[in-house]
């Protein structure tokens, strides 16, 4: 099994294992695979996905909000070929204050 809270600490060194653990426990069979254990930043559909699945559904927040929170993260881990789901998530519920409420 991947070390999910380690990759979470490259980009947030005060990462909450508890937080980190409920978005594996949400993505569970999703990240069985590694195709789908990813994310493609440059690919739209995707990201419509991580909009439409994570944002809107699971934290309550869509338009210009979760565009913006989608963006700064595909930045932030834009030296990173292999964008981990985990991570991701992690980092766009961060940039949305949404920790907490996972």
């Amino acid at each position: 099994m991947t070390d999910y809270l380690a990759d979470v600490q490259k980009y947030d060194s005060g990462a909450d294992e508890a937080v980190v653990n409920k978005i594996v426990r949400h993505l569970g069979i999703a990240l069985r695979n590694k195709d789908s254990s990813l994310v493609s930043a440059t690919d739209p559909k995707e990201l419509d996905r991580v909009r439409e699945k994570w944002c809107e559904k699971k934290l309550g927040v869509a338009g210009a909000d979760a565009d913006a929170a989608i963006s700064a993260t595909a930045k932030a881990m834009s030296a990173d070929r292999s964008k981990s789901r985990v991570t991701f998530y992690y980092l766009v519920a961060k940039n949305l204050g949404k920790l907490q409420t996972l």
